[in-house]
This record gives C-alpha cells, structure tokens and sequence, in this order.
C-alpha cells in the first residue's frame, strides 16, 4: 500500500497518542488494514504482520466483528490434524461505505464506494457556482452528498463512514483542511469548505475530508504504475494545472500540506502577470483556458464551456489543424522547463501528465522531448521520464475513492456496533 507522510488528523482535545484510547484505535486500524490488504488470514497471520500480541490482535478483531467490518470463517484446513482449525477473518466490504465527490468546474463527479474500493454506484452532473462565492460550491456539493446518502439508506446493513471531497485547490494540513485558495475559483482567500459543507450537513453522522484533487490523482497513478518509480511527479490539467508528488514511496504533501503544485511554477520571469500575484507561472503558458485561447477556440470556451471547447481542440489536433498543434507545442515547451526544474530540485524519475495533458500527450510530447534533450545531454543520469497519465480523467475520483477507504480503515471507530438479537447474539439481518 502506498504511504501518505502527513500523521492521520487527531480527535480535538485528543491528547498525546499514546493515550490508551488512542492507542486502541490505532490497533483496530492496523489490524482491518491488514485484513484488507492481506486476507482473508488467520489472527497468527495478523500478530506477524502487524508486530501486535496475539491477545491485542483477539481483542481487536473481537470488537471489529461486533462491529460488522470482519466476518470469521466457521473453520478452514484439516479439522483433524494438529493443533486448532485456522478460521480465516475476511473484510466486509460493503458494511461500511464511503462517499467522494470531485469538483470540477463544470461538473460534480460522486461515487459510493466500499472498503474495498469498489463503487456501488457513481454519478456525474453538471452544476453552476458563483464565481468567488464558496457557499454556491458548498451547497451544491451537500445536494450530491444528499443523493449519494439517500443510496446507502436503501441498502440493508450499511453504514456511510466517511465523505471525502477532491478541490482543485491548495488544501492545507490543518484540522479545518482548509481550501488556501481555489483562483480558478475566484477564491483568493482561504475557505472552510469541510466547515460549510458540515453546516449544511448536520444530520451526516460522519467526517469529511478535504483533499486536493491532484494528490489523489498521484495516489491514483502510481498505484496503476507497474514498475513504480521511487520519486514521481504528477502533473495535471483540469481547470488549471495541478499536481502532486510521491517521494520514497509515499504521497508527500509538504510542510502545510500544499506541495506538488507545479501550476504557479514560474517558467518565464518576465512573463505575464498571474493572478496570484507572480508572473509568467505555468498555467499562463500551459493552462487548458490559455491553449484554447492560442487555438482559436476562445469563443467556443466563453459560449460551450471547457468541456465542449476540450473537445473540439482535441479534434482539430488530430486533423493537424496547425493552429491548434502550434498551441499545444507551446504549452509542451513551457512544461519542459517546469519538468527541468521539479527534477533538478526533487531527484524525480518519472514525471507523470494526467488529465487533459494525458489526451494531448503524443502533441505534447515532442516538445518536452525538445526541452530536456540538453540536461540529458550533459547529466544523462538526471534524465527525467515523461509518461502519459493511465487512468486520464478518472485519475481524481479513483484516488478519492482511495483515500476515503483508507480514512475507515486506519480508523473504524466510526462504524458502531451491530445490533444484535438478543435472542440469540447473533447480529440481526437488517
């Protein structure tokens, strides 16, 4: 399993983590993780692989059944042989389940999902925000929250555990996980947004985590990756640019939780002024609004909208329409001096482009190419690898997906106890 090398966020008023409640919570969570990951297996099994005592694993998988998230085999091997039968504990996937929305500008993408990462049902549809007005996001998000909580309702034996929600946006690593800013969003001033989406939810009975959406799609590439590089850079095109790191094997968020945003990398110090405050960054020169600018397509943008004007650009690139091809070159240049600097500072291997950079790879590619022929030529070791993005647009929602199963299952306090027939202890069917 990939790392994530920020510590999980603690109860307010929690105290020091060794406290015996917390250390409790964090036995149940290396004990389902491991089921997770590892099982179905034997409580031997899990005393090994977790480096717990065999009675703190019995205590653990004990209240992790009453909890309905472990079932245990009756028995398993030869029942006459020496020593006791192995009874295998197997995770209950859909006992507990989650939700993750991803925010684009255009559209709210949402998936129920269980522990093990399997949706149950998704959905995609298009909204409207008020540009620099975050409760119009908030509420629109809570409505999608609703419909998703409204699917679990219907199904017996379920318990929603955790919302997560994806933000193109620097998301800091505080207890509010606070969106710094959102520009494509006209949000140049940090917003609650778990805040304001809690208010408008306060019948949830769950948390909510705020992630930035490009730290999910990294999760979410590397784990496809087959030969999983030690240092990988992610970078995306959405409704900017963002991205996200993996350092050692691990998403590596930074001191404040915001690193890997390579979207306000300055590529040309005396570029055009950005918006947030700088000049010549990334998006001014590799921007998906900025290439459609360059294409021809600016009209098509203000009166379609991104989505539609995404896709006549993409066309028109395969008709080698030399207008859209020249923009496109453009950006890929501006992303081969941004791919010189990250691997320089950073060591990286593989820089990894997703989203609308993943469609327009083979025209970007060249390019790059271009740009970092000369550090190959005189550092051949320090020459970085430019890969095209597997999982494309779904990068996003199928890292939020991730994080939100793994919130659970490092901490499954949230799911309470089944209710049992008192008749016979057993847990009851619905």
């Amino acid at each position: 399993m990939i790392e994530i090398n920020r510590p999980s966020p603690r109860p307010p008023g929690a105290g020091s983590p060794n406290q015996p409640g917390l250390v409790h919570r964090r036995n149940l969570g290396l004990v389902l993780t491991h089921i997770a990951t590892q099982g179905p297996c034997a409580r031997t099994e899990i005393a090994t692989g977790t480096g717990l005592s065999h009675s703190t694993v019995s205590a653990a998988v004990g209240k992790l059944i009453m909890r309905g998230l472990v079932t245990e085999d009756r028995s398993s091997g030869d029942a006459n042989g020496p020593g006791r039968p192995r009874k295998p504990l197997r995770l209950a996937p859909r006992r507990a389940l989650t939700i993750a929305v991803q925010i684009g500008h255009e559209q709210l993408r949402t998936a129920v999902s269980g522990l093990d990462g399997t949706p149950v049902w998704m959905d995609s549809r298009p909204y409207q925000f008020t540009t620099g007005v975050p409760v119009s996001v908030a509420d629109a998000v809570a409505a999608e929250i609703c419909r998703a909580e409204d699917r679990i309702r219907a199904l017996p034996r379920t318990e929603l555990a955790r919302v997560l929600v994806a933000m193109p946006g620097a998301v800091a690593d505080d207890d509010s996980r606070t969106v710094l800013a959102a520009t494509n969003f006209g949000w140049k001033r940090p917003v609650q947004l778990g805040a304001l989406l809690a208010a408008r939810l306060p019948g949830l009975g769950c948390p909510i985590d705020i992630v930035n959406d490009a730290n999910a799609g990294a999760l979410a590439e590397y784990g496809m990756r087959p030969n999983r590089s030690r240092a990988m850079c992610y970078i995306a095109a959405g409704t900017g640019i963002g991205g996200g790191l993996i350092l050692n094997h691990a998403l590596h968020t930074g001191g404040r939780g915001i690193a890997g945003e390579p979207g306000h990398l300055p590529v040309g110090a005396d570029g055009p002024a950005c918006e947030c405050g700088a000049r010549g960054c990334l998006v001014l020169y590799a921007g998906p609004d900025r290439v459609l600018t360059r294409a021809g397509l600016a009209d098509s943008l203000r009166d379609h909208g991104r989505t539609i004007a995404l896709a006549e650009l993409l066309r028109a690139l395969q008709d080698r329409n030399p207008q859209a091809r020249n923009a496109v070159h453009e950006a890929g240049a501006a992303l081969g001096t941004a791919a010189l600097a990250i691997a320089a500072m950073l060591d990286i291997d593989e820089i990894v482009l997703g989203g609308v950079f993943a469609d327009w790879f083979p025209w970007l590619e060249p390019a790059i190419t271009e740009r970092i022929a000369g550090r190959a030529a005189t550092v051949p070791a320090g020459l970085v690898l430019i890969t095209r993005g597997i999982l494309g647009s779904d990068a996003i929602l199928t890292g939020a997906i991730e994080l939100a199963r793994r919130a659970v299952l490092d901490d499954p306090v949230t799911v309470p106890h089944l209710q049992h027939d008192i008749r016979t202890g057993v847990p009851a069917s619905s």
